[in-house]
């Protein structure tokens, strides 16, 4: 794998921000939409083909500021959104943490 491929797109058809190699779907960090205010983050998934190179963290910070640039607020469920929002204090202001 070659991260020169790699790209970063919105699928909000698919309620999720995708990785794609070329045609290839390597990962994803998945969504709902409980109201108007808030994009809730459910799971977030790379292919083992493509683990170890950081692509679910460059997935998940994409996500996070077009979330931010659409005005909207984070409620992160999934594990590894929430850890990653741990170390990056600058989502503070937009999260929302799960009860």
């Amino acid at each position: 794998m070659t991260e020169a491929g790699i790209t970063y797109v919105h699928a909000p058809e698919q309620h999720r921000y995708e990785i794609r190699d070329g045609e290839t779907l390597a990962g994803f960090t998945q969504y709902r939409l409980p109201d108007d205010v808030h994009v809730d983050f459910v799971h977030t998934e790379v292919d083992d083909a493509y683990g170890g190179h950081g692509l679910a963290g460059h997935v998940v910070e994409l996500a996070l500021a077009d979330v931010r640039a659409r005005g909207k607020r984070i409620i992160p469920h999934c594990p590894y959104v929430a850890k990653w929002i741990q170390k990056h204090p600058e989502y503070d202001d937009i999260t929302d943490w799960p009860a």
